[in-house]
Order: C-alpha cells, then sequence, then structure tokens
C-alpha cells in the first residue's frame, strides 16, 4: 500500500486488508498507551501520525504539526516513524541497544523502523520508547535544532562530537 489518501484514522484502518489492519491495530495500541499527554492522533502525511497540534505550536518550519511519530502499512513491510529517535543521539542509541537486547533484527533507516510481521518488532521497547519524550521535551529539542538552524549551523554530527571531545 502506498501512501493513503484517507483523511480520518477509521478510514485508513477500514482500507487496509483484515490480516495488515491487525498489525496495524495491535501496534497503533502500543502507541496510544504510551503516547504521553499533549500529542494528537490524526492522518497526516498519508499515515496514522502522532504529532504537536499547531494550536500548541504553530511555529514550525514547514507550517506543518511536527511529527511525534508515525505509523504506516507500507507496500512490503509495515513502518513505525521515531522522530525523537532521529533527533536525539542519547535516546537513538537507548533504543538500538534496547531493540538488540530484544533478539530481534532491527530494520531502521534515519527515524523509520521496517517490519514485515508483528513477531518482528519488540512491542514493549516502541511503547518505552513512545513514553520517553513527553511533549515539552520534543519542542525543547525541536526549538534547538530550529535555533541552531536559523544560526546558519547544523547540529554537529556524532563524529564531530567524539572528536570535539577528544581533544579535551
Amino acid at each position: 500500500m502506498a501512501s493513503s489518501a484517507a483523511s480520518t484514522v477509521a478510514e485508513y484502518l477500514a482500507e487496509l486488508p483484515e490480516d495488515r489492519r491487525a498489525v496495524i491495530a495491535k501496534v497503533r495500541a502500543i502507541i496510544r498507551k504510551h503516547l504521553p499527554k499533549g500529542y494528537e492522533e490524526v492522518m497526516n502525511f498519508g499515515m496514522i501520525n502522532y504529532q504537536v497540534p499547531l494550536k500548541t505550536f504553530p511555529d514550525t518550519y514547514n507550517k506543518q504539526p511536527l511529527c511525534y511519530a508515525g505509523l504506516a502499512a507500507q507496500k512490503n513491510n509495515y513502518a513505525v516513524y521515531l522522530l525523537a529517535v532521529y533527533g536525539d543521539q542519547t535516546l537513538e542509541a537507548w533504543w538500538r541497544a534496547a531493540y538488540k537486547a530484544s533478539g530481534k533484527k532491527l530494520d531502521m533507516g534515519k527515524s523509520c523502523v521496517r517490519f514485515k510481521r508483528l513477531e518482528d518488532l519488540p512491542l514493549e521497547v516502541l511503547g518505552e520508547c513512545i513514553a520517553k519524550v513527553p511533549l515539552e521535551r520534543f519542542l525543547e529539542r525541536y526549538a534547538a535544532v530550529k535555533g541552531s538552524m536559523r544560526l546558519g549551523r547544523k547540529t554537529p554530527s556524532k563524529k564531530a562530537v567524539a572528536k570535539k571531545t577528544s581533544r579535551k
């Protein structure tokens, strides 16, 4: 399945075949159970999106709500997008270690965690990850990155941070 044109989560779920709907429903239940207060669940970017409402934080780079997490049934797999993991080196290190400790194999891009079957995703680790970043912390991180960008700086890479700390 490609990006969905559904305007509501209910429509999105209804358009999925029953077996794929069951997988998405289980992952969605974990996300919703652990989602910190302040985020909202909507359809955005063609998938189920957990975002910061514009009424809470309208000053975004693209005038779209900030995405905290996303969930999609794609053509060849399922995907969970963890934007907080992408933006936080400490959280990313925790995520990778916890995933590995679960005994499951991580297939991840910058923020996209791909899995073919529900059994390939450690739901307890996902729930813990989702719960780790309250709205205020997510917005603080965004503001820090956005401020660096306004000053013409990008956030330092892991390599640059390691190089800088090795000089001390």
